[in-house]
């Protein structure tokens, strides 16, 4: 699946929002087009002194009610294309957590936090301007062009509205050659920035460390250097923008003053009237604008598509632990636990951290496991809840593969204490029975008596609700 059908099938669930907004959007750009023609009505009229007070008012009426139904008009389209944008924004961040929840282990061991988190901010975000804003761009820079030249060439001089698109063309294909270059530079931002999360993420995460080891100027030195990488990525960006966007003022500058000089000839001359000549002035004022949403829209489309390559990376990503076609419902597991030849490898390795292993644990008794750092004491542990893949056979509960017994029934039926202690941005009620399928209250305080920290707790002022 490539990037345009990964999006457009989230497109499609709103299709109905993007086609009222397209509509809406068409409206506003037709009802826009006739204002230059009211106010060259009404200069034409006062300039031949044929146009009395009712016949002002009657104008001022038509620009009233004008400017209501753009305003009317411009309220709805927003609502409906931003409106799905934002929504498609939120499934999609909705669906990549979903997704990296069912990942393994070893894919947060090769792929940063900070890179992360940044495709769920920075790169989400960018992908919202491309299916949102850009479009509007689009559909402005082609259709609303069209009808002012429409307006210019027939309502105007077809010579006049010739020459004065002249330097539009060249905005045009220099717009098309900004986007080409434009696309590989965001992308390096994007990886810088991506680089800048983690390490900040890594430092507050390692404060512990980082101090005990006397290592705050070492960290300070590598943020600065990662925070230079990260702004010369960005002014790379920025550099080429403040080239572009004056450069695009100027060319429109020249189309305005071809229209000065010559359009002003022909009003001399008698060829337009002075209020087609006033009309024509402000048609030019709206190309401008189509003109920069070229430009923007090409900018967003760059950014968006490096920005949905990033995401679709995550989306392809494929859990290898995962229910095999043999796994059959488990309600009740007694513990009998049977190693046979166990031998792992963890990706990347090429020695094996455990080589070997036979053992027979019975239900209902202990063990423990002791050994030096490395050894695989964690590794035997990571495998018994089935977090990394084994050879059919070398782990058997109850006599079963370890391989055919559903990951929900197996982790349902385990009590896992990790070595490295962590508490969610929660209540300790909640803490305490993260995981469990009982949050009864007694439960809750059963546990923290079991585990000698009820006396603690309540002594809290907000007691579990702290």
């Amino acid at each position: 699946m490539n990037s345009f059908q990964f999006i457009w099938q989230y497109i499609q669930r709103y299709k109905f929002r993007y086609i009222a907004g397209i509509i809406t959007l068409f409206f506003v750009d037709f009802f826009n087009i006739y204002i230059p023609k009211v106010t060259g009505s009404v200069t034409d009229g006062l300039t031949a002194s044929a146009l009395d007070m009712a016949g002002i008012k009657k104008h001022l009426l038509a620009l009233l009610l004008l400017g209501a139904a753009l305003a009317l008009g411009r309220f709805f389209w927003r609502y409906f294309l931003f409106g799905a944008s934002r929504n498609i924004e939120r499934n999609l961040r909705d669906d990549m957590f979903a997704h990296l929840e069912k990942l393994d282990v070893e894919y947060y061991n090769e792929h940063k936090t900070g890179d992360l988190m940044t495709r769920f901010t920075s790169d989400l975000n960018m992908i919202r301007m491309a299916i949102g804003p850009a479009i509007i761009c689009v559909f402005d820079a082609t259709v609303m062009t069209v009808m002012v030249l429409v307006q210019m060439m027939f309502y105007v001089n077809i010579r006049l509205t010739l020459l004065a698109l002249i330097p539009m063309i060249l905005i045009c294909v220099g717009e098309i050659y900004y986007g080409r270059i434009m696309h590989p530079k965001y992308k390096a931002r994007q990886d810088a920035v991506s680089d800048l999360t983690d390490y900040v993420q890594e430092s507050f995460s390692g404060v512990r460390v980082i101090k005990a080891f006397v290592q705050e100027r070492a960290q300070m030195y590598g943020f600065l250097k990662s925070n230079r990488n990260t702004m010369e990525k960005n002014l790379t960006v920025v550099r080429l923008q403040a080239i572009v966007m004056p450069l695009l003022d100027v060319i429109i500058g020249f189309s305005s003053l071809i229209t000065l000089i010559y359009g002003g000839y022909l009003a001399l001359t008698g060829e337009i009237t002075l209020g087609r000549f006033v009309a024509f002035n402000q048609y030019i004022n709206m190309l401008v604008w189509p003109m920069l949403a070229c430009g923007d829209a090409i900018n967003m489309f760059s950014q968006g598509s490096a920005s949905i390559r990033r995401v679709q990376e995550v989306f392809q990503e494929k859990p290898e632990v995962r229910d095999c076609a043999k796994a059959v419902s488990t309600p009740e597991i007694k513990g009998d636990i049977t190693l046979s030849h166990l031998t792992f490898i963890h990706r990347g390795h090429s020695e094996p951290t455990l080589k070997d292993i036979n053992l027979e644990i019975q239900a209902g008794t202990t063990l423990a496991i002791i050994g030096r750092t490395g050894n695989g004491k964690s590794t035997l542990v990571n495998l018994l809840l089935h977090l990394y893949n084994t050879k059919p056979g070398m782990i058997l509960i109850d006599g079963r593969d370890i391989n055919t017994i559903p990951l929900k029934d197996l982790r349902e039926h385990i009590a896992y204490v990790p070595q490295d202690n962590f508490l969610f941005s929660d209540t300790l009620r909640s803490n305490i029975s993260f995981g469990a399928q009982d949050t009864d209250m007694d439960a809750v305080i059963r546990a923290a008596q079991v585990s000698c920290i009820h006396e603690n707790i309540i002594s809290f002022p907000d007691g579990y609700e702290t």
